[in-house]
């Protein structure tokens, strides 16, 4: 089959190397899925730069890709959540990516039956972004009738994180330009600033709970309008002792986040608020969950920006190291 292959990290060029290998052969909890989309995110170019190595060490050579849409080819032994044929979709287990190939041995336990109305190319815009937003609310354990500031709110993230976010109760605040607030505020925003006519920081305070996507430049300001014991949980700033622990990580990896992590812990406790990283992780009965809390009438909010073949993911993965897309960035493998 064809993958896409990194041989060594790389933070200055981005070189995938496209190759035949052999399709792999399912554990007895792992499921055979034949790949007909793959997002590409952020998350890829920052493995090539070799930015998460201490949280994840992969070993080369490796096949990329972290989020898909498929099919079920073949189930191990001991899979009971799915059936050969079924579609499936999911965010690729931490320990084992691989999506950017034509077929992926999967842990079960990753992955989520497609709703129908989405096709392959939606569907893979979907596991990352909503995992992330249900894993932070669940770090922060948040509560109907709180509310919570989403830093800039307008992209992809706040597209699955707005409605996640209302379905549990929360008002909403983002940011962004004045061109997305329509759409923001149609996902369920309760209120939309301009950052180009106002500084959130200015204009918001006390807040229970803060999303960040924006990291160090804004994470002062962001524990400026969150309240006394509020929990602020970041996507862009630095691991710290907490997340090491949570994540099971090494003695050793949890005095290195402790230091890494340790000003914006800092921060936080001049006013016992709370500081968190969250790196995303699979889980399949949770992105089933958000399934449950949209439907056809209410669907799941997907946008594509370019789809591209598995032959151009170097320019795939170029597009997403420029930004400024509006939607998510796809790679084609089967057609439907």
């Amino acid at each position: 089959m064809r993958a896409a292959v990194l041989t060594q990290y790389d933070k200055q060029k981005i070189n995938l190397e496209i190759k035949e290998v052999s399709i792999p052969i399912p554990k007895e909890n792992e499921v055979l899925v034949k790949i007909y989309s793959a997002a590409v995110n952020p998350l890829d170019n920052m493995i090539i730069r070799g930015e998460v190595k201490l949280i994840v060490p992969y070993k080369m050579p490796l096949v990329m890709g972290n989020e898909f849409s498929g099919v079920v080819e073949k189930v191990g032994t001991s899979v009971t959540r799915f059936n050969t044929g079924d579609r499936v979709y999911g965010r690729m287990p931490l320990s084992k990516i691989g999506a950017f190939a034509e077929y992926a041995a999967i842990d079960e336990n990753a992955l989520a039956i497609v709703p129908e109305y989405l096709t392959h190319d939606e569907a893979a815009t979907v596991p990352l972004t909503a995992l992330t937003a249900m894993q932070a609310f669940e770090i922060m354990n948040v509560k109907a009738g709180e509310s919570i500031f989403i830093s800039g709110g307008t992209g992809s993230l706040g597209a699955m994180a707005i409605p996640l976010a209302k379905s549990l109760g929360l008002t909403v605040y983002t940011n962004g330009s004045a061109d997305n607030e329509e759409r923001v505020k149609t996902l369920g925003a309760d209120r939309f600033i301009d950052y180009k006519k106002e500084n959130y920081a200015d204009v918001l305070s006390n807040v229970d709970y803060v999303l960040d996507t924006l990291g160090d430049r804004e994470l002062p300001n962001e524990f400026k309008v969150l309240k006394e014991g509020g929990k602020l949980v970041s996507l862009r700033g630095l691991p710290n002792e907490r997340f090491a622990k949570r994540a099971g990580l090494s003695f050793l990896k949890q005095l290195l986040f402790k230091v890494a992590g340790g000003k914006y812990d800092k921060i936080a406790g001049l006013k016992n608020q709370t500081y968190d990283f969250l790196f995303v992780h699979e889980d399949g009965k949770q992105l089933e969950q958000i399934g449950k809390l949209f439907s056809a009438d209410n669907p799941l909010d997907t946008s594509i920006d370019t789809v591209f073949t598995l032959e151009q993911v170097n320019k795939a993965l170029e597009k997403i190291k420029n930004g400024r897309s509006k939607g998510k960035t796809i790679i084609r493998i089967a057609k439907e």
